[in-house]
């Protein structure tokens, strides 16, 4: 069985999209389509940059889930599908592949989510830091004590992406604080992440409450393949299950590792990563065994796989 796998934050880069546009007239339909929705060029912020406009969360999350959604429509024919997930923002392109939205809709609600999570920044700083070498339960444990302490603060287990890599999301000063307890902890790296904000955690809340407003408006329909959510790593077949988790996904954490473990438990033993980038291969080399693993990007890839059909 066949997987397709959709990135979320920090895969994207300046020059994305890009070679796609110019070589398959549906990938131009598609940016068309995008931009008449979005109210801004994003062909020209994907092509071009500057890359510190591109990599703000409200400009970022669309550019992700436009290329993501053209390479399913180059490649669904060629190797379709037998179950989706995506990471984070990746969640939507799955619910698209899938049949769940319709690509004006998913986009819209992506949009809307960039732009809620971006103010949620800003109203309450916070960060993100990938905690490397340390056992989940050790991760948890110290992100438990150091909440605890009299002057508050969050953090939280964000991402759990592989065995010894979880990404830790919280307030602010209390990540910073972190970081050396997990190095004291046993830690073989501490990576601060370029986002804006303290993404899957309860700092949130505020665009989790708007963004579930919107959500509950869309139609959902039922999902052509089954799609593994994030916030169990299990997978889904009905649509107020979908929704909601699509609701709870903002302030919970990524069940990564789980939901490929659930994966392989389902007989799938093709990945294949649909969009930019190469992150969500490493999550799955270094959690699976004896599996088949590869992306789909640029226009090279998708004429590999034209060829091979």
């Amino acid at each position: 069985m066949r997987a397709w796998l959709f990135p979320g934050q920090g895969s994207q880069y300046v020059g994305m999209m890009r070679d796609l546009i110019e070589a398959f007239p549906v990938a131009q339909q598609y940016l068309q389509r995008a931009e008449a929705i979005l109210g801004f060029k994003l062909g020209q912020l994907c092509f071009e940059g500057p890359e510190d406009l591109l990599r703000q969360t409200q400009y970022t999350q669309p550019a992700l889930f436009v290329h993501e959604a053209i390479i399913v429509e180059l490649v669904q024919d060629m190797i379709p599908a037998d179950a989706v997930a995506g990471h984070s923002l990746g969640e939507y392109s799955a619910l698209y592949a899938a049949g769940v939205l319709h690509f004006e809709d998913a986009l819209s609600l992506v949009q809307l989510r960039g732009q809620l999570m971006a103010e949620a920044g800003e109203q309450q700083r916070g960060s993100m830091v990938a905690v490397l070498g340390l056992e989940d339960a050790a991760v948890e444990e110290l992100c438990n004590r150091l909440s605890q302490k009299p002057d508050g603060g969050v953090l939280v287990a964000a991402n759990y992406n592989a065995p010894g890599q979880v990404v830790v999301s919280g307030s602010a000063e209390l990540v910073r604080e972190a970081v050396e307890a997990f190095h004291t902890a046993g830690a073989l790296k501490v990576v601060e992440l370029a986002v804006s904000g303290a993404f899957h955690s309860p700092l949130m809340s505020s665009a989790q409450e708007r963004l579930a407003e919107a959500i509950l408006a869309t139609p959902f329909r039922p999902p052509r393949v089954p799609v593994y959510c994030n916030v169990s790593g299990k997978p889904c077949r009905e649509v107020e299950p979908l929704r909601q988790a699509l609701i709870a996904q903002l302030t919970s954490p990524v069940q990564w590792k789980q939901t490929l473990h659930h994966m392989y438990a389902d007989d799938v033993r093709e990945f294949v990563e649909l969009g930019p980038g190469k992150v969500l291969q490493g999550l799955v080399r270094r959690t699976l065994q004896g599996v088949v693993v590869y992306g789909v990007d640029t226009t090279d890839d998708v004429r590999h796989i034209l060829k091979q059909a």
